[in-house]
């Protein structure tokens, strides 16, 4: 299936807590089949206002994949495949930050990936690339969400490091107290491989984490446990479904490929491997992702 007749089509990544998007209307259900799995990707469609989106959920119905267990190159290629040139995603957090209290929504600038088990790139053996990553976010879709946050009057942070780890245990107090001495501002299970592949596949991408705990460094707190998590959720899921609706009105003005960043044009300078060396199954599968593949 292809989008392409709605070229503003923003897509939506959700996670813990967010099973589905509030107030969408005209909602279609699609399965995508990629390149990147035997399974199709289950895709919800439809117009938030005046917007049409495509929302997935990264866990599933009923929250039964775990964070590594997560095809991320399946869902960055269904959303790119059907249309979507921007992707808002949202993921619930622990705190490394006294001042980030739960229920914070940090605009994430940066990861430290610590994750070691996840199939993070579109590239390969006979397909060598590599794209520039300095900035993992979109600035200009970050600056849409800091200001309709703001008009929300939302408890906000306007940029942070999140640290991504592997899991699906949570860490040990040695562990968080590390990863604050690194600079992290939030931890999480499920904040790369997404923004890697996004830039591979020339999507803008943001994410707005929402802290729902402080890990376990934190002596005024209990230890994070899954049920806190789901009930502190439960508690923003109002706030972060309206935060969408608005943002996505915002993001709604530019196509993804007028970005000023150059998100979409990330290939441009990224491929190393000469063309009459290249992969031609690497190419036909890339292709599904970036259209002009062959051209680059």
């Amino acid at each position: 299936m292809s989008l392409q007749g709605k070229q503003h089509s923003i897509g939506v990544i959700g996670g813990s807590g967010l099973q589905g998007l509030q107030g969408l209307a005209h909602v279609e259900h699609i399965e995508i089949k990629t390149p990147y799995s035997d399974t199709p990707v289950n895709i919800t469609t439809g117009q938030l206002g005046d917007v049409h989106v495509a929302f997935l959920q990264r866990h599933g119905v009923g929250h039964r994949v775990p964070p590594a267990s997560i095809n991320v190159r399946a869902n960055m290629a269904a959303l790119k495949h059907i249309g979507c040139r921007q992707v808002l995603s949202l993921s619930a957090v622990g705190s490394l930050d006294e001042n980030v209290a739960p229920g914070t929504f940090v605009v994430v600038d940066q990861f430290i990936d610590r994750t070691i088990q996840r199939q993070k790139t579109y590239f390969g053996p006979g397909l060598v690339g590599h794209v520039p990553f300095g900035d993992p976010t979109c600035a200009r879709m970050r600056d849409a969400l800091i200001n309709v946050s703001r008009e929300k009057a939302l408890a906000l942070r306007t940029s942070g490091t999140y640290v991504v780890m592997e899991g699906p245990q949570f860490s040990t107090k040695a562990e968080s107290n590390l990863y604050r001495q690194w600079g992290g501002t939030i931890i999480g299970m499920t904040g790369m491989p997404e923004a890697k592949l996004a830039r591979e596949a020339e999507m803008c991408y943001a994410m707005v984490a929402m802290a729902t705990d402080y890990d376990c460094w934190f002596s005024g707190e209990p230890p994070v446990t899954a049920s806190m998590i789901s009930e502190r959720m439960a508690k923003i899921s109002a706030s972060a479904n309206a935060l969408v609706a608005d943002a996505t009105t915002y993001l709604s003005g530019v196509n993804g490929e007028d970005c000023q960043c150059g998100c979409h044009r990330a290939l441009d300078t990224a491929i190393m491997t000469a063309p009459a060396h290249r992969d031609p199954e690497m190419l036909s599968r890339f292709e599904f992702v970036v259209s002009r593949i062959r051209q680059i």
